[in-house]
């Protein structure tokens, strides 16, 4: 049946954009590629949710949207820090340290799709998250500079952060919904606020920022679980 075929279909879709987020780059149009980028993760989630509401599952589905990921979520954001890099050091071998971005996101990836436990939480941080952080990070420095810190030293403080956060052993809280009481997801809904007022006046400037507090209030609930768990065995 032709339904089981559209969540296949928007899954290509994230990957052209992907394709085309990397042909912006190579030619220094930073916004361009953030845009194609960010679209391409939000096809990246119709695709999990069509696949959902037509119960359209398949392990070809699985494989071709970590292929998808990989271009969109772990190339771009590669080789952009590698161009933002090649800006800040004269050193000809020190750019292609962005690139373990992209081997943050390769092994996040296969290990996402052997994984049995992250349904209702992620174990690091997921790849288009990341994408949005190193992107958004490297697209404020590029465009007006406001980050008041040595520009290098940043962006290779973000790589590492970047590319150990999306490996390390820590739940991530998901964004799936299943109530509409704020009580019930208060950590989710207290994101979405804060997104919500960030973008409404920063626009894209606040995406990074955004993402720097998804991990900061996951870090929180970790720690609140965790004791609860110590006064509740």
């Amino acid at each position: 049946m032709i339904k089981k075929h559209i969540p296949n279909f928007i899954t290509l879709l994230n990957l052209f954009c992907g394709c085309i987020a990397i042909v912006c780059l190579s030619e220094a149009n930073y916004d361009l590629a953030f845009y194609f980028a960010s679209l391409g993760i939000i096809l990246d989630f119709f695709d999990g949710f069509f696949a959902r509401v037509l119960n359209a599952y398949s392990p070809l589905g699985l494989q071709l949207d970590s292929l998808a990921d990989m271009v969109t979520s772990g190339v771009a954001p590669g080789y952009m820090s590698f161009l933002i890099l090649q800006n800040y050091t004269t050193n000809e071998y020190v750019p292609f340290l962005g690139f373990l971005v992209t081997l943050g996101a390769a092994y996040r990836l296969a290990k996402f799709n052997i994984s049995t436990n992250q349904s209702e939480h992620f174990i690091g941080l997921p790849v288009p998250a990341n994408t949005l952080l190193v992107m958004g990070f490297c697209l404020i420095i590029v465009k007006n500079s406001i980050l008041p810190l040595n520009h290098l030293y940043f962006i290779l403080g973000l790589v590492f952060f970047s590319t150990i956060m999306q490996n390390v052993n820590l739940p991530l809280f998901s964004l799936k919904i299943k109530s509409l009481s704020p009580f019930a997801y208060p950590f989710q809904f207290v994101l979405i606020f804060i997104a919500g007022l960030g973008l409404a006046f920063y626009q894209l400037t606040a995406i990074p920022f955004v993402i720097v507090l998804y991990i900061f209030l996951s870090l929180i609930k970790h720690i609140l679980y965790a004791n609860q768990k110590k006064i509740n065995p």
